[in-house]
């Protein structure tokens, strides 16, 4: 069953004219992480690369292609976690870095912290020689375009998150039985200048433990961090809960405790995966065995050999 990667793009709704940019995405990252393990790397470089390819595509919110924040500037939340020693890193509010991510995971590999925060992280990416890019670099056409629609005194908030690609994340065991996950976002649409999402908070965003298993959160984020979601999802694992049943206690929960809806990957320590999520749509991608499962819509399960073309 070993190794396993699973990938995901966003929960949420897609537009139709993005739905197939969209799983294209994650099916390319699930194959650009998997190659890494199938080379020997470990979970946490399978997580990291998939992720990164994910930030680097503009298709979704995170890295290039961030949401807007009410100043109409890009800061973006980034979580990675290592299930051998519970070692984590991530950082919030961060602006002008290509790749959120990596910085994470030099916060948990090269300090005593779990998080750094905003200017903080901005003079730690410097400090390790990260290149700081140009703000304008991280901003799209189709960013601009949603944070100006939202700014007009008649928008509909609802709609105008619906066509939100969302937080991106993956979770991977290894052929040791090492676990990692990691998560990173835009963050909320027209957000209040240094809010922090869900994504960037242990527990919430993203958990991973040799012992147990992994999760990687999407949705809104609020409600996640309400009921410290990928942590509640490993409880009920604890407690003898399948990946896919404990992942749907704990959506359930979300839902009816605090009207909050998502969507989680989650691996056990055996490699045994879930997708699951209880809002419309959630790109997603898993590699195992060498298969490459996919979906996008409740229900959906595509599979093919991962060596054949798209």
């Amino acid at each position: 069953m070993l190794p396993v990667l699973v990938v995901h793009g966003g929960a949420g709704f897609i537009p139709k004219e993005r739905v197939q940019m969209s799983c294209a995405g994650v099916q390319a990252a699930v194959r650009g992480g998997y190659s890494k393990l199938q080379g020997q790397g470990s979970a946490m470089d399978a997580v990291v690369e998939a992720v990164t390819l994910l930030e680097n595509d503009h298709h979704y919110n995170a890295g290039l292609g961030s949401v807007l924040n009410a100043k109409g500037e890009v800061e973006m939340d980034a979580i990675v976690m290592d299930g051998r020693y519970l070692a984590s890193g991530a950082v919030s509010a961060v602006r002008k870095v290509a790749n959120p991510i990596q910085l994470a995971r030099l916060v948990m590999d090269k300090t005593s912290h779990l998080c750094l925060t905003g200017e903080g992280a901005s003079q730690f990416a410097r400090s390790m020689g990260v290149p700081e890019v140009p703000e304008e670099s991280l901003i799209t056409e189709y960013a601009r375009m949603r944070w100006k629609k939202n700014l007009a005194a008649d928008a509909n908030p609802v709609e105008c998150q619906m066509g939100k690609m969302g937080t991106v994340g993956a979770v991977a065991v290894d052929a040791e039985g090492n676990i990692a996950c990691a998560t990173s976002t835009g963050g909320l649409l027209n957000k209040m200048e240094g809010r922090v999402g869900d994504t960037a908070c242990i527990g919430c965003g993203g958990y991973a433990d040799n012992r147990v298993g992994a999760v990687s959160s999407t949705g809104e984020g609020e409600a996640i961090m309400k009921v410290t979601l990928a942590r509640l999802i490993l409880f009920h694992m604890e407690q003898g809960c399948s990946a896919e049943a404990a992942a749907d206690e704990a959506l359930a929960y979300m839902k009816d405790r605090v009207g909050g809806l998502g969507g989680v990957l989650v691996v056990d320590h055996q490699g045994e995966w879930s997708v699951r999520f209880s809002s419309l749509q959630m790109a997603w991608a898993a590699a195992q065995q060498q298969t490459l499962h996919y979906g996008l819509n409740t229900g959906e399960h595509f599979t093919q050999n991962i060596d054949d073309p798209y």
